[in-house]
Parts: structure tokens; C-alpha cells; sequence
């Protein structure tokens, strides 16, 4: 038994992909044109899937990088847990746990500014 019905998963792709017809242009440099082509060749994707992909999460504002996210949120414990302890301090579990909850809010908004930054 098949995980995954091939036939029906692509008339689905086929139908969402007939919904797209405006079309979008760019114009690049032949070097910019064989980066972006290697590039998404590089992920498996049609350059046209990865230019598509680009656009729509940086307009539904998710660029940043889950990576980043989570490398922000690990900076941000070793700062504030290490600091303590190597000053002779200790730590409550409870500290310990309402620090882990504060930098999961905080790193999105961490993010958020250094992705901002970038851009200006």
C-alpha cells in the first residue's frame, strides 16, 4: 500500500499549479541567472518554484531562517545562564524554566529586528 497516491497528488499539484497565471519578471545578470538556476537546481526545485517560494515568505513574513531562530534562542540561554554561574551564582529550576519561556518569545522578536536592520 502506497504512502502517498501518486495520481492523486498530481492532479492536485496539477490543479493548484493551473490557478497560476499571473505571470511575475525579473530581470537579472547572466551571472545572477546562473546562481539563481544553480541555486534552486541545487534544492530540486524549478527556478520559477524557488523564485515563487522567495517572494511569497518574504511577503508573509517569514524570512528569517528557522535555523537562526533557534541558534538566537541558544545564544540567548548560554548569556543568561552562564553569566550567572560564572559569578558563584545559582540558578532555581524555576528561574531555569521562566528563563526558557522568556527567550522563546524573545528570539522572534530578535529576529524580527535583525532581519529589519538588514534591510535598511
Amino acid at each position: 500500500m502506497a504512502i502517498l497516491d501518486t495520481e492523486n497528488a498530481a492532479i492536485f499539484e496539477d490543479g493548484s499549479a493551473a490557478n497560476r497565471v499571473c505571470p511575475v519578471t525579473v530581470k537579472l545578470t547572466q551571472d545572477e541567472h546562473r546562481e539563481v538556476t544553480e541555486h534552486a537546481e541545487g534544492l530540486g526545485q524549478a527556478r520559477s518554484e524557488w523564485m515563487r517560494d522567495v517572494i511569497l515568505r518574504e511577503l508573509r513574513g517569514r524570512s528569517a531562517d528557522p535555523l537562526l531562530e533557534e541558534v538566537v534562542g541558544i545564544r540567548l540561554l548560554l548569556i543568561n545562564v552562564l553569566r550567572p554561574l560564572a559569578s558563584g551564582q545559582q540558578m532555581p529550576s524555576e528561574a531555569f524554566d521562566k528563563l526558557l519561556e522568556l527567550i522563546g518569545t524573545r528570539k522572534v522578536e530578535i529576529i524580527q529586528k535583525m532581519v529589519s536592520a538588514g534591510r535598511s
